[in-house]
């Protein structure tokens, strides 16, 4: 089963985790000095929060697969579809290792379809962060 994933830049991270806490009635699955994750099944969705972005607001959607193969249909069904896509292929991000697809709505939104096959000790691939805003 596939999961929708919403990311969303804040200001204060440890008012925005109070906050998602509150309204989500769940403390996070995953939180770093940086970064707080829930993993809800009632919605089902991947809801992320980072105090990485150049400005609050929404910084990208996602569809998480469970699985390689679900990744797979996912990612031949964008490409069958004619969308512009970027493979980033296997990746660090938000403290995972990841194969990821990304592409762009017409308004510029990034959505990335991704497959997380284990956690890791750092956001992205460097200790430092390198890159703001989303992964890509």
């Amino acid at each position: 089963m596939t999961r929708l994933h919403i990311h969303v830049s804040v200001d204060d991270l440890e008012q925005s985790t109070k906050f998602y806490s509150a309204l989500f009635g769940a403390e996070p699955t995953k939180q770093k000095t940086d970064y707080a994750k829930w993993m809800l099944d009632d919605p089902g969705i991947n809801f992320a929060i980072s105090a990485r972005g150049a400005k609050a607001g929404l910084d990208h959607l996602g569809i998480q697969a469970k699985d390689k193969s679900e990744m797979t249909t996912l990612r031949e069904g964008i490409k069958q579809a004619g969308l512009s896509t970027f493979d980033e292929g296997e990746t660090t991000c938000c403290y995972a290792k990841s194969d990821k697809t990304w592409v762009q709505d017409p308004s510029g939104i990034a959505w990335e379809t991704y497959h997380t096959m284990k956690e890791a000790e750092f956001f992205n691939d460097a200790p430092i962060p390198e890159k703001e805003g989303g992964c890509w």
